[in-house]
């Protein structure tokens, strides 16, 4: 519910026409829809939102995310459906409006003023009433008088009632629409005892009785405002990384028409349009550069801190910012379906994802309702039916039991460390594609590699061999007709201002490159070929790092070029983390076993295997889980898409290709291989802080139920105990945002 009654949200059946026309069309049949939801404040809340809208047997996925409100749902039917997912949450008690980043902004900047001058009038109006009450606590009935105690009754009640009436909207606002619908929420119980508090001591002061908890009612309505501030704040700068990159896709693009140029939102670019973007604007969309040439800071995407070179034909990424010349774009893809978009939407899966721990809350908290308001009955009857309390007494303890029992703390254990987990990989250029990808990387076991291109580079470079200038630009005129790794590494080492590229090059599969007379390529291709070897370079000794080519030219071995494949820098440093943290370290590969033992002994990895096919692998990875190992895989290729699906938690470098990539759970998105610890604590931090979060909040209702029922605890204690128990399962969350 929003809190803020100026805003302009569909919140009855006659405001929900028009959704329909913000159904995106992802494909024949198939929709997606994005809204902004209002009202949410326990995991409960979205699991109701979300429940409502899967029960239609069309919808495919439907995720509330918590960071940013913003609720997607993809189905297959008419666009026209739309509508009756928005009468659905309507129908809950929650209002739902079109989701806009920029309107999200101005929105909690409005939501923040209106809670504070709630709490304003509610802390000044405590602040009188308190100075009438000093008197009524410190004298009885007889010393005062009966008129002077009732006369003072009325001016608290003059004060009070205003002000809770006034104050109080953020709950009664919310628990009056969910009321409505038939539904519950946990401002229902909130709003119950302020309207019994305030009812109950209006009564007694029209009948002269001396139980008047008017200036308790103000105090709780205070103290639970400070709480619901608080909360709000908290989960304002939870917001993170999500937010700032769906700010990216906000705002406006100049799009260049045949009347000249013409600025459109950016939500509204399409296919084939032509945008123009000037030095120092983002990039709005997906799409090739079909005039110009700038640098482009990629960091956002790739997280590269060095511009990248961009001209006439490449591709670029929404979100990332033209640093130099005026550029020219041919949009692509729209920005719903951008690579940035499709960020956005992986995270926002993640943070709120049904992990373990997501659904145990879940099922806490939707029991709520139901015991807590027959455990705040019983504790009515029990202490006016059988304890024969006046009912006065025995009503205040029962609004005690109701709102000392709210299950905000619980269902805010788990999606504020997601939140924050998920916002601090981002920053690290890490990305999460699974919901419970964080869970399941914090109890791996065992940590299989793939090497090249995962370990390695997967760039060879020239290291050596037997050659001269002339033989070296000789070989690259044929390279630099070949997109082989080989070949590309020839080309660099000769340069590309020497290179006399030849147009009669004709390549052999996994064999080589000729043109004519001359050959390069691998030596068991070439050794037929050979009539005379002057250096004896065929019987040069290769170590098992080296691959080596053989340049041959009318029969003449002329020259043999080394090549290795390096190893990325932070390999070692990463291996030597996770086998400090008691992971065992497996290096599985497809190339030859002399390789594989010889970058896996210089990287301290005890148990390599070479020769490995994707089926092998596979195989491998199955037998240490039927042994009870809960594997992590991390690899790049097409042989390691099989393996990264099997595996418990599969992560990919930003540089595989689309196959690994999908069959991931997380992708790095930087070129440093650290970034895998980094997660891996990042993970394991995240999940002791949800397990200890758990932990405060069952300890709260263990140590709180009782006292309230037995009736040791006011409702101002109940207040601050309530507000207490929310703010720190979110002080415990936020140590997450220390780790280094």
């Amino acid at each position: 519910m929003n809190s803020n009654p100026t805003q302009e949200i569909a919140s009855s059946p006659a405001d929900i026409d028009g959704f329909d026309s913000l159904a995106q069309q992802k494909a024949e049949g198939r929709y997606q829809l994005f809204l902004s939801i209002d009202g949410l404040y326990c995991a409960l809340c979205i699991q109701k939102v979300e429940q409502a809208v899967r029960s239609h047997e069309c919808v495919e996925e439907v995720r509330l995310n918590f960071s940013t409100g913003r609720l997607s749902i993809l189905w297959r039917g008419e666009a026209s459906l739309a509508n009756q997912f928005a009468k659905d949450i309507v129908d809950l008690g929650y209002q739902v409006r079109p989701y806009n980043p920029d309107q999200d902004q101005l929105r909690d900047e409005g939501e923040n003023r209106f809670l504070l001058i709630c709490l304003g009038v509610a802390g000044f109006a405590m602040g009188n009433i308190m100075l009438l009450s000093v008197g009524l606590w410190s004298s009885d009935g007889a010393t005062m008088g009966e008129a002077t105690r009732t006369f003072l009754h009325w001016i608290s009640a003059v004060i009070a009632l205003p002000a809770v009436l006034f104050a109080g909207r953020p709950f009664f606002y919310s628990a009056l629409s969910v009321l409505k619908k038939g539904t519950s929420n946990m401002d229902v119980p909130i709003s119950l005892a302020l309207i019994l508090a305030c009812g109950m001591s209006l009564i007694e002061t029209i009948q002269h009785g001396e139980h008047v908890y008017f200036d308790s009612a103000l105090m709780l309505t205070f103290f639970l405002l400070v709480g619901r501030y608080l909360d709000f704040r908290a989960r304002r700068n939870a917001k993170g990384a999500a937010h700032d990159l769906l700010a990216r896709l906000s705002g406006f693009a100049t799009i260049i028409t045949p009347d000249g140029f013409k600025k459109i939102h950016i939500q509204d670019l399409k296919p084939a349009m032509q945008v123009h973007v000037a030095m120092g604007e983002k990039i709005p969309a997906d799409g090739r550069i079909i005039q110009g040439q700038s640098d482009i800071d990629t960091s956002l995407i790739t997280g590269e801190t060095l511009p990248k070179r961009a001209q006439e034909g490449d591709y670029i990424y929404a979100g990332t910012v033209n640093l130099g010349g005026v550029l020219t774009l041919q949009v692509e893809k729209a920005a719903q379906n951008s690579l940035l978009s499709d960020i956005v939407s992986l995270m926002e899966r993640a943070e709120q994802g049904q992990a373990r721990y997501v659904r145990l809350a879940d099922r806490a908290a939707k029991l709520y309702t139901p015991v807590i308001h027959s455990l705040a009955l019983l504790a009515f009857l029990f202490w006016w039916g059988y304890m024969g309390l006046a009912w006065q007494e025995a009503l205040m303890i029962a609004v005690t039991v109701l709102i000392i029992t709210c299950p905000c703390a619980l269902g805010l254990a788990v999606p504020i460390v997601q939140l924050l987990a998920t916002g601090r990989l981002m920053a690290k250029r890490i990305l999460l594609k699974t919901s419970d990808a964080l869970e399941k990387l914090a109890h791996i076991d065992m940590a299989i590699f793939d090497k090249t291109g995962s370990l390695t580079l997967g760039k060879p470079v020239l290291k050596g061999g037997h050659y001269d200038a002339d033989s070296l630009n000789l070989a690259a005129s044929l390279a630099a007709s070949s997109a082989h790794p080989y070949s590309k590494a020839i080309a660099k080492a000769a340069g590309q201002d020497t290179i006399q590229a030849r147009s009669d090059v004709r390549e052999v599969a996994g064999q080589g490159l000729q043109a004519g007379s001359v050959y390069l390529g691998q030596p068991n291709w070439l050794k037929d070929k050979i009539t005379d070897d002057p250096h004896d370079l065929s019987a040069y000794k290769i170590t098992p790092q080296q691959s080596a080519l053989w340049l041959v030219e009318a029969g003449v071995l002329r020259a043999l070029f080394l090549l290795e494949d390096p190893l990325k820098q932070e390999a070692g440093a990463m291996i030597k983390a996770f086998q400090e943290a008691g992971i065992h370290t497996v290096l599985l590969s497809g190339d030859a076993q002399a390789l594989v033992v010889d970058v896996a002994g210089k990287l301290g990895i005890k148990e390599a295997y070479g020769g490995q096919n994707p089926v092998e692998k596979h195989s491998f990875l199955k037998a240490q889980q039927q042994k009870g190992h809960r594997v992590l895989m991390f690899g790049d290729g097409l042989n390691d898409a099989a393996i990264l699906s099997q595996a418990d938690i599969a992560m990919a470098p930003g540089t595989a290709i689309d196959l690994a990539q999908n069959a991931a759970d997380m992708i790095i998105m930087r070129d440093d291989l650290n970034a895998l610890n980094k997660a891996y604590q990042i993970a394991k931090a995240a999940n002791r802080l949800v397990r200890q979060n758990f932990m405060l909040a069952i300890l709260y209702n263990i140590a709180a139920v009782p006292l309230a029922f037995a009736g040791m605890v006011t409702p101002m204690i109940a207040a601050l105990a309530m507000s207490g128990s929310s703010l720190l399962v979110i002080a415990n969350s936020y140590r997450l945002k220390l780790f280094p």
